[in-house]
């Protein structure tokens, strides 16, 4: 007996050390995607606009479900399987384990292509935006494609081989960005197509992309194969038993994980029904836009419609789509209805391009949270595991200190600089429409990134199912709040962040009550947050005064943004004098964090042990 512990207490050790070490290579990897995608959705929106940037948004939250739904379990499912199968000596396990799944997920892949390519049309109709259609074709094959590299990412993890994931996940992105940027620039400026053609131009990198990272993948499972040792005798367990063994493991956390993409689909399919809704109806609403849009086609639009109308027919949106349908089963041609609704969808596509381009910043510091999220689970389960319950409670409490230092200054940063940041980032966007949007979205950052953390450290104190309720409680009342919000006339698109607040702010209220009643030695939450949000808090002003004394001072200087050169009329600082300022606002809002966090104590040197480099950060900052 001492002989065999011995070894597998060795064994166990080693697989730990290359597990952390896997994961800090699956971090980094995630860490370089999100930097590549941040270099490919900005330079996008300010090519193709506004409305591309509708029906890009539209087409590839369509695309996140359908993926969600056929990959987002499987490879966890298929990793854990193969992984076990591996320590018990058992290779025909893993393989058949492997090509079991591999089947699964064609299966899905398939039936994915043939509802987004065949259905395009009426997905793109059910999201109130015709012109995405494109883009729904053309992401379609994507789908088969990245069903076969989560079988084969699966299968490399369970060999604890996190590289071939990395690499497939930075190749696939990068394509993304190396075909599909030059191939919108091409579509809208040489070619002059509209919009909805350099979005569908854009989302074809994506395709490329997942057809390379799979040719990669493919490699290297080839290459994987060759160097294993000889003919395995272990006999492998019934199809039948395996393919339970992967639904039991994959069905509950594909359901955790598709319910963020199925609320953003419904959310931007309702949002943008209802802003075109409340703009047939009531006009009160255009007053909402003036600035922004020009509401002359509109007019003219409803009142060429209202002419082919019955004398007591009522002119609402539920009238004119049954009028479309009509004559779409008639294969009627360009008639006032169709005619209307083009403008009401136009209209819509550029207010909720505009909200697209600020969730495009909105998303960024919430993908940053990916590696401290994945990094939870383990440590947390490890620190259990050896009934350490106390290293546990340590490790959830960083884990949540380390992301409230990071995401409370984003958030506030966001609040006060949301119009500064647009106009530097997208200057062919609204900076009055899309910068209020954007500083409602600082707030909902702050709830979200908390939001995720705490979720991890419930899935790891082994209550999985928890946050599927949490995020269905707090989709719900997204839904709710934004009909309601974006319909009334006084309100409209601006309503729409005003969701994802509510929304974030009550699972992360259910998150933290659920925590300090169900788990033992809970976080303490004052340590959480107090000192975060105060130096956040401080850092906001300091950040928000540099740049209006900075903006005064260059206005003075005559660095004015004119457009109207009859009148002079001054509209703010020029894209080169905002930038100028933003960047310093930034820069010196930074340094007055950091101090005040040192100064404030708000971070220890058992958090930074969870940082690569922790020891030297710690040292150099005293802690």
């Amino acid at each position: 007996m001492a002989r065999y512990d011995a070894p597998s207490r060795r064994s166990g050790g080693q697989k730990q050390n290359t597990f952390f070490g896997g994961a800090a290579i699956l971090a980094v990897g995630i860490l370089v995607v999100k930097v590549i995608g941040m270099f490919y959705k900005i330079p996008l929106v300010n090519i193709i606009g506004a409305q591309g940037n509708t029906d890009f948004t539209n087409a590839y939250n369509i695309y996140a479900v359908l993926l969600t739904i056929s990959t987002a379990g499987f490879p966890v499912a298929l990793s854990k399987l193969v992984s076990e199968a591996n320590a018990q000596g058992r290779r025909n396990q893993a393989r058949r384990t492997f090509q079991l799944a591999m089947i699964m997920l064609l299966i899905l892949g398939v039936a994915s292509f043939l509802v987004m390519y065949f259905r395009a049309d009426a997905l793109a109709d059910l999201m109130h935006d015709t012109k995405s259609s494109a883009g729904i074709k053309a992401l379609a094959p994507a789908v088969v494609c990245v069903g076969c590299l989560a079988a084969m990412r699966g299968y490399s993890q369970g060999h604890l081989n996190m590289a071939p994931t990395s690499v497939s996940q930075i190749i696939e992105a990068a394509c993304k960005l190396a075909v599909g940027l030059p191939l919108a620039w091409w579509i809208i400026n040489r070619m002059n197509l509209p919009p909805e053609a350099g979005a569908a131009g854009a989302i074809t990198g994506v395709t490329v992309g997942t057809v390379v990272a799979l040719a990669y993948m493919l490699v290297d499972f080839l290459m994987a194969r060759a160097r294993e040792p000889g003919r395995a005798r272990d006999v492998p367990d019934e199809a039948r038993s395996i393919v339970w063994s992967i639904l039991r493991i994959a069905i509950p956390i594909t359901l955790s994980s598709s319910m963020v993409g199925i609320v953003n689909v419904i959310d931007a399919s309702l949002v943008q029904g209802q802003l075109q809704r409340v703009l047939l109806e009531n006009p009160a609403s255009w007053e909402l836009y003036q600035s922004f849009v020009d509401f002359t086609p509109l007019q003219s639009a409803i009142a060429a419609w209202r002419d082919t109308l019955a004398e007591d027919a009522p002119a609402t949106m539920a009238a004119l789509s049954a009028q479309i349908d009509k004559e779409l089963a008639a294969k009627t041609v360009q008639s006032a209805a169709q005619t209307l609704r083009t403008t009401l969808e136009a209209i819509s596509r550029t207010l909720y391009g505009n909200y697209g381009g600020a969730l495009n910043i909105y998303n960024l510091p919430v993908s940053l949270m990916t590696a401290i999220t994945a990094s939870v689970i383990p440590t947390v389960s490890g620190a259990l595991a050896r009934r350490d319950r106390r290293g546990a409670t340590r490790v959830a409490s960083s884990a949540m200190r380390i992301t409230a230092l990071l995401a409370c200054p984003m958030g506030v940063g966001l609040l006060v600089m949301g119009q500064p940041i647009m106009q530097l980032l997208y200057p062919t966007l609204e900076r009055d429409l899309a910068g209020p949007l954007l500083s409602a979205l600082g707030l909902a950052t702050v709830f979200v990134c908390m939001m995720l953390v705490c979720n991890s450290i419930l899935q790891a104190y082994a209550f999985v199912n928890v946050p599927i309720l949490v995020m269905v409680t707090g989709g719900a009342l997204k839904i709710f709040a934004n009909y309601h919000m974006v319909a009334m006339p006084k309100i409209g698109i601006y309503g729409a962040p005003v969701g994802s607040i509510l929304c974030f702010g009550l699972c992360l209220g259910l998150d933290l009550l659920i925590i300090s009643r169900a788990i033992p030695r809970r976080p303490r939450y004052d340590d959480v947050f107090v000192k975060p949000l105060l130096a956040s808090v401080i850092m906001g002003g300091a950040a928000w005064a540099v740049y209006g004394l900075g903006s005064t001072l260059m206005m003075k200087l005559g660095l004015l943004c004119v457009r109207d050169q009859a009148t002079q009329q001054v509209l703010g600082l020029s894209r080169a004098g905002n930038g100028l300022m933003t960047l310093g606002a930034i820069g010196v809002a930074m340094v007055i964090y950091l101090v005040l966090i040192v100064v404030l104590g708000g971070i220890s040197r058992d958090d930074l042990a969870l940082m690569p480099k922790g020891d030297r950060i710690a040292r150099l900052l005293r802690i």
